[in-house]
């Protein structure tokens, strides 16, 4: 992928393409976005879109990346705490739910099977510290991928890429309460040594 840009007002024109793609890939996934709306949302040209991503498909890319990599530095990860993390991701599917439907995209137009990122990178140090626990039998044995993709489903629940029901950021707080307490309950007794 060509280098992201390094000026200001470069950066600030490469944020506006990755929050317009963001949107745009989302909603339509990578067959439906069109570079056009992209390009008209951020205020660009197709020049600077190709000049900093490559191709639609490097754009595409580039949005999951960022929208992972924020997603992960909001949510603190502690192997001790697994039930309070699936109630933070739970929140943050309530907030970006567009990381989620772009992860449900990659399911559909890229990756049907199998892990939907290349590589552990991302999750690497979560199960890292999965394992540590387990091994001080801090938490139940068992794969620590397959320990960490129960939690991830289990907070996913209610999230857009449910095959049952979504939730959204303005129902009442208290339908949302409830489903914390029960994920947190659940989660628990999952992960219980």
């Amino acid at each position: 992928m060509p280098e992201l840009p390094t000026t200001p007002r470069g950066a600030a024109t490469s944020r506006r393409i990755l929050d317009a793609a963001t949107g745009e890939f989302a909603l339509r996934g990578i067959a439906g976005a069109r570079i056009e709306r992209i390009i008209a949302a951020a205020h660009t040209n197709k020049a600077q879109l190709y000049g900093y991503f490559g191709s639609k498909e490097g754009l595409f890319d580039a949005v999951v990346a960022d929208s992972v990599g924020r997603s992960t530095d909001a949510l603190p990860f502690d192997a001790d705490d697994l039930p309070g993390w699936a109630v933070s991701l739970y929140d943050q599917n309530l907030r970006r739910p567009d990381l989620v439907r772009l992860i449900a995209w990659i399911r559909l137009e890229r990756r049907p099977t199998g892990r939907w990122f290349d590589g552990t990178v991302q999750h690497e140090p979560k199960l890292r510290a999965i394992a540590v626990a387990q091994a001080e039998g801090r938490l139940c044995q068992g794969d620590p991928f397959d320990l960490l993709t129960l939690v991830i489903a289990m907070a996913c629940a209610w999230s857009p890429a449910s095959g049952v029901y979504a939730a959204t950021a303005d129902e009442p707080e208290a339908d949302h309460d409830r489903r914390r307490a029960l994920l947190h309950d659940c989660v628990a007794r999952a992960i219980a040594p």
